[in-house]
């Protein structure tokens, strides 16, 4: 048997390792578009803050490691077709000298591409777009030759706010510019007014409410104009203003779509198409709290429907779980991430949602170095149901783990009372005998019955 997987990121690699673990011996062909196979997208700002000096240490596995395993990787190779009825896929490799491939199984997972704004001025020189390789050596380069001394981010996401904190590191004045009332959109509004606090307090001017309208090139530099009525004169513009699906070769083959034009699967990562899975940021995603589809692009979720399509595509039977929307971001000093639902998206899925936060220390406070860490707690009120979580503090304080007992709460249905019922592990440098996470489930549990 063929398995041909579309894809070199984390789906498509995690496809083709799952697979040959399962049978050692298919033939497996790995088609990507660049050279970078199984590359971490998301150490991207911390390449470009220098905080890693070698970009090549931002891959999973280097090429030997994925070909010694029997998977033929081919680099550069552009997919142009699929042909579902004659099981084959048409390739480029960029001599515009089309040939084809054939496949017994095909994995889809072309991934996202960044949205790119129909702007006045974005295809300018002095304006950057941050999804690939190739976009992090172009700003690279620009960063070490034009060595600009002030930057503009439109777009206050994940990666938006990751560059703020790496451009800051390399001595380079950063205004941030949102269209939300605050930065970090995906939390509330109180923590992401915390986060942009904090990203002010270390030199980074935030504007929020603030839509870009055009972009001019000035000759030896750019302005970025806006509403209501304003202006920013800037050596570079950085556009992260969200990622969508990378879909336009699976529909030209008939491939079903749905949300934001992303590929349906079912819970077996199984297109419309006979013998052709997909996986990655390029499908809907099953919510496990919503029990429903939705689109959401995240690295962790890549990884695991990959691994699940691969399995599948050489005979198993394996279900995706769903996904929670964990995901966490640390800039500068603080972390802050979400899990399950805030609290209008548990009422617009039914719910009838409580909300509650507490703020207190990560340890015990009388062992030196504490800091606050504010935890907030989405429940239902009839059922007492844990619905959602999310976590504000200094890096260190284990924001990320716990932001996991919340996460592995919601999977496994838990009610916000019986938070107080886990067995934590305490020692005074690194915590105490009830954790912030249980200590907001018992103002929870307070709010609730006052």
């Amino acid at each position: 048997m063929h398995l041909v997987i579309v894809g070199g990121s984390d789906a498509g690699i995690s496809a083709a390792l799952r697979a040959r673990e399962l049978d050692r011996d298919i033939e497996i062909t790995l088609l990507l578009g660049d050279a970078y196979p199984n590359f971490s997208i998301c150490g991207l700002p911390f390449y470009l803050s220098g905080e890693i000096e070698r970009w090549e240490a931002l891959a999973h596995r280097t090429q030997n490691d994925i070909e010694s395993l029997g998977i033929h990787l081919r680099l550069n190779t552009w997919v142009t077709a699929i042909h579902a009825a004659e099981h084959a896929v048409s390739l480029d490799r960029g001599d515009h000298q089309e040939s084809r491939l054939p496949y017994d199984r095909l994995v889809v997972a072309t991934g996202a591409r960044p949205i790119r704004p129909s702007l006045p001025g974005i295809e300018s020189p002095w304006v950057f777009l941050l999804h690939s390789m190739d976009d992090s050596f172009r700003l690279e380069t620009f960063l070490t030759t034009a060595k600009p001394q002030s930057a503009v981010i439109i777009g206050a996401g994940y990666i938006g706010v990751e560059m703020a904190d790496a451009l800051t590191r390399r001595q380079i004045e950063v205004t941030l510019v949102e269209q939300a009332p605050t930065v970090l959109p995906t939390v509330d509004e109180a923590l992401g007014r915390m986060l942009q606090d904090h990203m002010q307090s270390r030199g980074v001017r935030v504007m929020t409410k603030a839509r870009v309208t055009a972009l001019e090139d000035t000759g030896g530099g750019i302005s970025v104009h806006g509403e209501p009525d304003w202006r920013l004169d800037t050596d570079l513009v950085l556009v992260v203003v969200g990622v969508q699906p990378d879909t336009a070769l699976a529909q030209a083959a008939g491939v079903a779509v749905g949300i934001r034009g992303a590929i349906r699967v079912d819970r077996y990562m199984k297109t419309n198409l006979p013998d052709i899975w997909a996986a990655g940021d390029c499908v809907e995603t099953y919510h496990r709290l919503l029990g429903d589809y939705t689109y959401l692009p995240l690295g962790t979720t890549a990884h695991k429907q990959g691994r699940i399509a691969g399995e599948n595509a050489v005979g198993g039977r394996r279900a995706f779980e769903g996904s929670l929307g964990t995901q966490v971001v640390k800039v500068f000093d603080w972390a802050i991430g979400r899990t399950g639902l805030k609290e209008h998206e548990a009422r617009q899925a039914g719910f009838h949602p409580l909300s509650a936060s507490v703020t207190d220390w990560d340890h015990k406070v009388y062992y030196p170095g504490a800091t606050p860490i504010t935890v907030a707690l989405v429940g239902d009120l009839p059922s007492g149901r844990l619905l959602g979580g999310q976590i504000v503090g200094h890096w260190q304080g284990q924001i990320a783990k716990r932001l996991d007992i919340l996460s592995t709460a919601l999977y496994h249905q838990m009610t916000v009372d019986s938070l107080n019922d886990l067995d934590l592990s305490y020692t005074p440098p690194l915590s105490s005998p009830w954790d912030p996470v249980q200590q907001a489930a018992q103002k929870w549990l307070r709010v609730r019955s006052s």
